[in-house]
């Protein structure tokens, strides 16, 4: 996509970025270590192994998530800007610290959440948290969508996570067996031109950067749905 991309994982302590992009024995340096002056931030920066133009800050596996305050972070993201096109925060779960601080300097949320209950609880809080702190772009991802489960009435559908969460819905990850295999090689879905979920983040991807990107008919395989959610992005 001729983007230049580093992914900041925000989850100190319980790091898994570097696993599932297959970087974790290129580790040297990490967010921690940027902060706390021990190398310079494009020491820390490991890039991918197949991507040239992507890139990882990893955070320190054995420090804790109030180790990073907001300052730190907004400064290294706007260091970042200078240099990437896109800057990506993986926030750690919950909304504490380490959420606060791993959206310092994002002007932009893709609020991910699971066709459950729970799950849209906790992504209506969160959302409520980004609106107070003032981050009120922010876009819908559902993920592992199962269609037959939503036909059954057994899984939320489309429709009622978003009246649920009334924020715009920017893609749909269906549930995916291949995305299981992926993260245990350590190699990303995306790159995988045979997985339906592939294609769903590389759609995504294309959404975020301004492509209006038609939704897949799937129907044909083996989570074919997306066609009926069209209207949703107001796509033909």
């Amino acid at each position: 996509m001729d983007k230049k991309v580093v992914v900041i994982d925000g989850d100190t302590g319980l790091r898994n970025l570097d696993v599932l992009m297959g970087l974790e024995n290129r580790i040297v340096f990490t967010l921690l270590d940027v902060i706390e002056e021990r190398c310079k931030l494009k020491q820390a920066l490991i890039r991918d192994k197949r991507l040239n133009s992507l890139y990882l800050l990893p955070t320190a596996q054995t420090r804790d998530k109030e180790d990073v305050n907001v300052d730190d972070m907004l400064k290294i993201v706007n260091d970042l800007k200078q240099e990437f096109d896109y800057v990506i925060l993986d926030c750690p779960a919950g909304i504490e610290r380490g959420f606060e601080s791993s959206i310092a300097g994002a002007d932009r949320a893709l609020v991910v959440v699971n066709p459950e209950v729970t799950s849209v609880r906790d992504a209506d809080r969160v959302i409520g948290k980004l609106d107070a702190k003032g981050l009120d772009n922010h876009q819908l991802i559902v993920n592992r969508l199962n269609y037959e489960m939503t036909q059954s009435g057994d899984m939320l559908d489309i429709e009622d996570i978003i009246d649920s969460l009334a924020i715009k819905l920017i893609g749909v990850v269906p549930d995916d067996r291949n995305i299981t295999i992926a993260t245990n090689k350590g190699e990303p879905i995306v790159l995988d031109n045979g997985a339906v979920a592939g294609q769903a983040f590389r759609n995504i991807a294309k959404r975020i950067t301004g492509e209006e990107v038609p939704i897949m008919d799937l129907r044909s395989k083996e989570q074919g749905f997306f066609k009926s959610f069209k209207k949703l992005f107001g796509l033909k």
